[in-house]
């Protein structure tokens, strides 16, 4: 011990009074750790005893083994929750009948009382005005209430017209010169799509046909459909023209029908063949598909 003592002294730098504390540490520390092992191996050696699983077991075997008497009345509860969970039309059923389906007996009485009286129950909400009526049971059986609709005989339709709403009277508008305002009485068009069709109107030069509207995003056929019955555009209407000898790269790729590509192929094109002559020339560019070039032909120009 005198050894161990001096040894821990020497390698820890320690004074007498903490290698004392140190040799009574370490064997404490140990044993905490290595104690809950220990006393898990114990306690698995050791015998078990199943004795009070087995009565256990055995209680609930005998209560498995129904006796006869009992299972006659497990049968006939059986029986009555069959019979709870079928259809039933509360106008038809008796007091017994409700009361097996779950309604207290004074409730079942008082729903027969109510039909004596002349009460009779036309949907199945009816229910809940009897008083008493538990909205629980209610909506559990709410699925097993059969209520047969009653179809009106021929000839005698009561039949009352509802009154029509007064339809909202919009006044018609030139659609290359109508303001959101004007836009946002249609039903369907709000805040949002009024400015983007003002805004994509003044980036295309101009509607020329109704059609187009359906290019604005957002936008749908009822609704266009709807635009086209209080909007028109004006026959001979002359759109905004770009001038395609003028209008540098970024002016082209603004409009609506151009993409990035073709602009700078426009842009090239005349760099190496100048000026264009003519509008048909735009042809001659193989990034330019036909169908392209007929939509652009309307909104470009080559004179001053």
């Amino acid at each position: 011990m005198i050894w161990i003592k001096r040894w821990v002294k020497d390698f820890f730098f320690l004074s007498h009074s903490q290698v004392n504390g140190f040799v009574v540490l370490v064997p404490l520390l140990v044993l905490i750790l290595f104690s809950a092992p220990v006393w898990q191996w114990f306690v698995s050696q050791r015998p078990k005893d199943f004795s009070k699983d087995r009565a256990t077991l055995d209680s609930l075997i005998a209560l498995w083994e129904v006796h006869p008497t009992e299972k006659i009345d497990r049968d006939e509860k059986l029986e009555m929750v069959n019979r709870k969970f079928t259809m039933f039309d509360p106008n038809m059923a008796s007091a017994d009948e409700l009361t097996l389906l779950g309604f207290s007996s004074s409730l079942s009485r008082r729903i027969v009382n109510y039909r004596a009286k002349g009460g009779r129950f036309r949907t199945k909400s009816d229910l809940l005005k009897i008083y008493g009526m538990d909205s629980s049971l209610y909506q559990q059986l709410y699925t097993f209430i059969d209520i047969p609709v009653k179809k009106p005989e021929p000839g005698k339709i009561d039949y009352t017209p509802k009154k029509a709403l007064p339809s909202k009277v919009i006044s018609t508008f030139d659609l290359n010169q109508a303001d959101t305002s004007q836009l946002k009485k249609v039903y369907g068009i709000g805040e949002k799509l009024s400015l983007r069709i003002v805004k994509y109107r003044d980036a295309l030069g101009g509607f020329m046909r109704m059609e187009q509207v359906l290019e604005v995003y957002g936008l749908d056929s009822a609704v266009v459909n709807r635009l086209g019955k209080v909007a028109y555009v004006e026959t001979g209407f002359l759109p905004k023209k770009l001038n395609i000898n003028r209008a540098d790269e970024h002016q082209l790729a603004a409009h609506p029908y151009f993409r990035r590509t073709a602009a700078k192929a426009i842009v090239a094109y005349r760099f190496q063949h100048g000026e264009f002559k003519a509008l048909d020339e735009l042809g001659k560019i193989h990034t330019l598909d036909q169908k392209t070039i007929e939509k652009i032909v309307p909104y470009l120009t080559i004179e001053e």
